[in-house]
C-alpha cells in the first residue's frame, strides 16, 4: 500500500455513511490497543470556533514545552491537517503504516456493523498520538458529541465553545437539542467549560454538568485573566477574543495539573496560527483576499461584523458558495448587502448549492450588486483578476480551494478534499442510546 491506496481506501469507508454511535470505535479502539488510555485529552465540542479555540490550546501547551497532539476535521486542502503533533502534519509513510494495521482488524467487524470513516480516522490518530508519545492531544469532535467517535476518551476537560443552529438533520431542530448532543461529552467530575449564552442550550449543558457532578465555568467576554499581558492575536474578529477568553481558562483550570506560566500564555495566544479563518492575505500587486470559513448562518454573522468593523471603508467582492445542507439562503441575506459585486460558484462537493441558486438569493438581497454565476472555482477566478478587495466565503471547501490558488498551500488537493464527503447511513441521533 502506498499513500495513494491509503487515501483511496480511507474514501471508499463513505459506503459506510455516517453512523452514530460509540461501539464500533470502542471495538476497533480495543484492537488497537486502546491507545486512548495512554493519552490525556481536552474535549473540544460546540457549533462555531472549534478550531480556533483548538489551536489557541494547542500552541499555549506547545508553548510550555509540551509535546501535542491535535486532532481537528475536517481539513482544508490534505487530509494530513487532520492528525498534528507540534503542527507537524501527520507523515504519509505513518498514514500508510496505520491504515494498513486498521485494515487488516476490519474483518472481526460484520458488513452491517463495519467502522464508517470517521470512526477509523478516529482510530488512526489515536493509535498515532499514542506512538508519538503526546504529553496532551486537544481532541475536536466530529459531528454532535453524545454520539460522536471521539467520545470514547475520558479527558482532562471539556469544551463547548458554543451552541448555534447547524446539522439540525442530525443534531435536533431546537437550541436545547443540539445542546444536549453536545454536551454528551461531559463526564463524571471531569471540568467542562463554554461561553454558550442562550438561555436554552446554556440550561441543558448546565444541567448536564450538575448531574454528572462535573464542575462547570461559563466563559464571557469580560473574564479574567482573558489575554494576559495583552498578547496581540494574529486572528482577526472580536469573536476570537471570546476564544482567547475560553482557551486561557481552560489552561487556569488545567494549572495544578499542567502548570503553564502567564508569559507562556501570552506567547501561544500571539503566535497561534489558524488559516481559513478571517484570513488576510496580501498579494505583491497589493491585492487583499479575506478567507473566512463562514458555512452557517452563525458564522456569517461574524464574517458580516468583522467587515463592517475592521474593513468598514472597503468595498469587496464577494465570492461565495456554500453546501446544500447549509441555511444558504440565510447566509446570502446576511452578506451580500456588504458587496458591490458578488460571485456566486458551485463548491467541489455533490452537496453544494449551485451558483445560480446562490445568485438568486444574492440578488434579491442586494438588487444593486453586479451577480456573476460560475461552475467552478476557477470560472470564479477568472472573474476576480482586477478586483482589489476579495471576501472568499460560504465553505471550507472553497476555502481549500482558494489557498491552493492563492499558492499557500500546495498539498493535497481536489483528491484528498473529497475526504470531507460525508452521509449515506443516516439513523436517529437524537433517540440513539449511548453506550
Amino acid at each position: 500500500m502506498n499513500y495513494a491506496e491509503a487515501i483511496r481506501f480511507l474514501y471508499e469507508l463513505r459506503w459506510f455513511g455516517a453512523k452514530f454511535g460509540l461501539e464500533n470505535t470502542f471495538k476497533l479502539a480495543a484492537l488497537a490497543g486502546n491507545p486512548q488510555n495512554q493519552l490525556r485529552f481536552i474535549h473540544v465540542a460546540g457549533t462555531n470556533g472549534k478550531g480556533s479555540t483548538c489551536a489557541m490550546l494547542e500552541s499555549i501547551y506547545r508553548a510550555a514545552g509540551l509535546r501535542v497532539g491535535l486532532f481537528t476535521s475536517p481539513h482544508l486542502v490534505s487530509f494530513r491537517e487532520r492528525i498534528q503533533v507540534n503542527r507537524q502534519l501527520i507523515s504519509e509513510e505513518a498514514i500508510v503504516r496505520v491504515v494498513r494495521e486498521i485494515r487488516s482488524w476490519l474483518a472481526a467487524f460484520p458488513q452491517e456493523h463495519h467502522p464508517t470513516f470517521f470512526e477509523v480516522v478516529t482510530v488512526l490518530a489515536l493509535r498515532y498520538f499514542a506512538e508519538q508519545k503526546c504529553d496532551l492531544v486537544i481532541w475536536e469532535t466530529g459531528l454532535g458529541g453524545r454520539l460522536d467517535a471521539t467520545n470514547i476518551v475520558t479527558p482532562l476537560a471539556s469544551v463547548i465553545t458554543n451552541i448555534q443552529l447547524d446539522h439540525q438533520q442530525w443534531l435536533g431542530n431546537t437550541l436545547g437539542q443540539i445542546a444536549a448532543e453536545k454536551a454528551g461529552i461531559i463526564k463524571p467530575g471531569v471540568p467542562v467549560l463554554t461561553t454558550t449564552d442562550e438561555p436554552e442550550a446554556l440550561a441543558v449543558i448546565e444541567a448536564t454538568a450538575k448531574r454528572f457532578k462535573a464542575p462547570f465555568l461559563r466563559v464571557a467576554m469580560n473574564h479574567e485573566p482573558r489575554n494576559p499581558q495583552h498578547a496581540p492575536l494574529p486572528l482577526l474578529g472580536e469573536h476570537q477574543q471570546l476564544n482567547a477568553a475560553l482557551a486561557v481558562a481552560m489552561v487556569g483550570v488545567l494549572q495544578e495539573t499542567i502548570p503553564v506560566s502567564q508569559a507562556t500564555i501570552s506567547e501561544g495566544l500571539s503566535t497561534v496560527k489558524w488559516p481559513g479563518r478571517l484570513q488576510l492575505v496580501t498579494r505583491p500587486d497589493g491585492r487583499r483576499f479575506l478567507l473566512d470559513a463562514a458555512h452557517n448562518p452563525a458564522g456569517a454573522d461574524i464574517l458580516a461584523n468583522a467587515l463592517k468593523k475592521d474593513f468598514a471603508s472597503e468595498s469587496p467582492t464577494l465570492v461565495l458558495g456554500i453546501l446544500r445542507d447549509k441555511d444558504w439562503p440565510a447566509m446570502c441575506t446576511r452578506l451580500a448587502p456588504l458587496a458591490t459585486r458578488i460571485v456566486t460558484v458551485a463548491v467541489g462537493s455533490e452537496r453544494t448549492a449551485t451558483a445560480g441558486e446562490l445568485a438568486a438569493a444574492c440578488r434579491a438581497a442586494n438588487p444593486t450588486a453586479e451577480v456573476i454565476e460560475c461552475a467552478s472555482f476557477a470560472e470564479a477566478a477568472k472573474n476576480i483578476t482586477l478586483d482589489a478587495f476579495v471576501v472568499i466565503t460560504g465553505s471550507l471547501y472553497l476555502i481549500g480551494e482558494s489557498l491552493e490558488w492563492l499558492g499557500l498551500y500546495p498539498e493535497g488537493g481536489a483528491s484528498e478534499r473529497t475526504l470531507n464527503e460525508w452521509g449515506g447511513a443516516k439513523n436517529d441521533p437524537i433517540n440513539a442510546p449511548m453506550r
